[in-house]
C-alpha cells in the first residue's frame, strides 16, 4: 500500500509544479505526517523532492524531473488515459484518479495533446448525480462483495423488494445496468439502475459465483427465441438515418421502405414504436398492431378530454 502511495504522489508532483500536503492526506486517506514521513522516503530513494513550509508552501519536485517511459508505449499511454477519463465520467473511483495521475506523469506534451483528440462522456445529459451515486455505491460493493437492497420498479409500475450479490456493471447502449444473482427469483438477472430505488449496501457478503462475461449472458436472455416477436414494419424515408440508428441498417429493404427484424415483445417495444409518430406503420404482426392502435386509441382520447 505504501509503495502505491509514494508511485502515485511521484506522479502527482510530476503533473503539477505544487502539490499542499493536506491535499495530499486527504487523497491517501492518512495524516499529514505521514505524507512528510513519504517525502523523506522519496528523498531517500533518490527522488528530488523538495518541501516548502509557509502560505505558499507544498511540495514539489526539482524542475525538469521525469521517470522513465518505457512502460507503455505512446499508444498504449493514450488509449488507457482515454478509457480511464471515460470511465470516471460515470462513478468515482479514487484508484482510477490515482492511474491517470501515473500515465499523465510519464505523458510528455504530444501525448497530452492526443489524449485530448478524444473524449468519451459516458454520464446522461443534465450530469445525473442520483446514477453517479448509484454506480458507485454498486462498483464498491461489487469490490467488497457485499449484497445489496433496493426496491425495484417493472415496466408496468409494481414495486418488488429485491436483494442480490452484485456481480458485473454494465452499460449497454445509453443505459446502465447491475448483473446480479436475485435472491426473491433465486438466479441471475440484469436491472436497470434506473429504475432502483432506496439502494443499500448491507453487511451480508457472498461467494461470488462463475458467470462467463465474454459470452454477454444478459443479451443471451434477452434474444431467447420464447421471448422475441418477428416485425414487420414500414417507414417514411424522411427518418431514413434514425430508422438506420435504431433498427439497425442490416434489417432494412430500402426499394420498399421496409423493415424486418426480430424484437422482445414487452412494454418497452409498444413504446418504441409508438415514439415514431405517424413516420412509422406496423405491418406484422396483426395482434400487434391491435396492440399499438389500442395504444395510440388511447392518448388521443387522453388529450380529447375537456380541461379542468
Amino acid at each position: 500500500m505504501k509503495l502505491n502511495r509514494l508511485l502515485t504522489m511521484t506522479m502527482i508532483l510530476i503533473n503539477r509544479k505544487k502539490v499542499k500536503a493536506q491535499e495530499l492526506a486527504e487523497l491517501f486517506n492518512v495524516s499529514v505526517r505521514t505524507i512528510y514521513r513519504d517525502v523523506e522516503t522519496l528523498s531517500s530513494a533518490g527522488v528530488p523532492v523538495l518541501s516548502q513550509q509557509g502560505v505558499n508552501g507544498g511540495i514539489s519536485l526539482i524542475e525538469g524531473y521525469r521517470m522513465d517511459k518505457q512502460m507503455l508505449t505512446k499508444d498504449e499511454l493514450t488509449a488507457l488515459s482515454i478509457a480511464l477519463k471515460s470511465a470516471l465520467t460515470s462513478y468515482e473511483d479514487t484508484h482510477a484518479k490515482a492511474v491517470l495521475e501515473k500515465l499523465t506523469g510519464v505523458a510528455d506534451e504530444k501525448i497530452k495533446q492526443s489524449i485530448d483528440h478524444l473524449f468519451i462522456d459516458l454520464s446522461p445529459w443534465g450530469q445525473n448525480s442520483l446514477l453517479k451515486e448509484q454506480i458507485t455505491l454498486l462498483k464498491k460493493a461489487i469490490e467488497q462483495a457485499h449484497c445489496v437492497s433496493f426496491l425495484y420498479s417493472t415496466t408496468h409500475g409494481t414495486m418488488t423488494k429485491r436483494l442480490i450479490e452484485p456481480h458485473t456493471l454494465v452499460q449497454k447502449g445509453k443505459v446502465w445496468y447491475i448483473y446480479g444473482y436475485c435472491t426473491l427469483r433465486d438466479g441471475f438477472r440484469l436491472f436497470k439502475i434506473s429504475r432502483i430505488k432506496d439502494i443499500k449496501e448491507e453487511l451480508q457478503s457472498f461467494q461470488r459465483k462463475e458467470v462467463h462475461l465474454s459470452e454477454q449472458p444478459w443479451d443471451k436472455a434477452w434474444q431467447q427465441p420464447q421471448n422475441l416477436v418477428e416485425l414487420t414494419l414500414s417507414f417514411d424515408t424522411s427518418i431514413q438515418t434514425l430508422i438506420e440508428e435504431t433498427f439497425g441498417a442490416e434489417h432494412i429493404d430500402y426499394e420498399k421502405s421496409i423493415v424486418h427484424l426480430s424484437l422482445p415483445e414487452d412494454e418497452w417495444l409498444y413504446g418504441l414504436l409508438l415514439s415514431f409518430g405517424n413516420r412509422i406503420k406496423l405491418i406484422e404482426p396483426s395482434y400487434l398492431v391491435d396492440i399499438v392502435q389500442r395504444r395510440a386509441q388511447e392518448i388521443v382520447a387522453l388529450y380529447a378530454q375537456p380541461k379542468r
